[in-house]
């Protein structure tokens, strides 16, 4: 039996710079502690608990991911971010699973590149049947030293009915290195 003839080994190409939108981000990479606060759909009291996070780099810096591990009413919990940046298109994504909120399905969410200093924000949507999709918004926020982390996130309502657009607060997340 032949083969075809394979190509020539070739030199590896050289690794991508990392992308700016995510400088803050890969300037955190380590290990991280706080607390997460759910507010919990429930009863409508916030569910406060201890928190990690564990921020890596990936790829040569041309990915971030960020898993955590919270606990709700005494329960653990976990999930992840990964991270993205296409600089030349200015748009972030996020990749988004955790175990209490998505079950087995996974969020993409986008969003405009971030400014100097300004948080990397993404939205994303989630089907709610009966009714009409929701939406969510992810903003990974960090403050002007390199210990500070902060993850928010949003339920938005949907695009339609008397409270069309409406923003709250779903969950807060605050750590410091650990």
């Amino acid at each position: 039996m032949t083969h075809p003839p394979t190509a020539p080994p070739t030199a590896p190409a050289a690794p991508l710079a990392p992308a700016a939108p995510l400088a803050p981000l890969l300037a955190r990479v380590g290990r991280w502690a706080g607390t997460s606060t759910l507010a919990d759909p429930a009863n409508g009291i916030a569910d406060a608990s201890a928190a990690t996070a564990h921020v890596t780099a990936l790829l040569d810096g041309r990915f971030v991911r960020i898993d955590y591990e919270w606990a709700y009413q005494g329960a653990p919990q976990a999930g992840s971010l990964l991270v993205g940046a296409d600089p030349a298109a200015a748009v972030v994504t996020v990749h988004w699973i955790d175990a209490w909120h998505m079950g087995r399905a996974v969020m993409a969410c986008t969003g405009p590149a971030p400014g100097d200093g300004a948080p990397l924000v993404a939205h994303g949507r989630y089907a709610a049947p009966p009714g009409p999709d929701w939406g969510w918004r992810i903003a990974l926020e960090v403050g002007e030293d390199d210990d500070a982390l902060r993850v928010v996130m949003h339920n938005r309502w949907p695009d339609e009915g008397p409270d069309a657009g409406r923003e709250e607060l779903a969950v807060e997340a605050t750590y410091r290195r650990a």
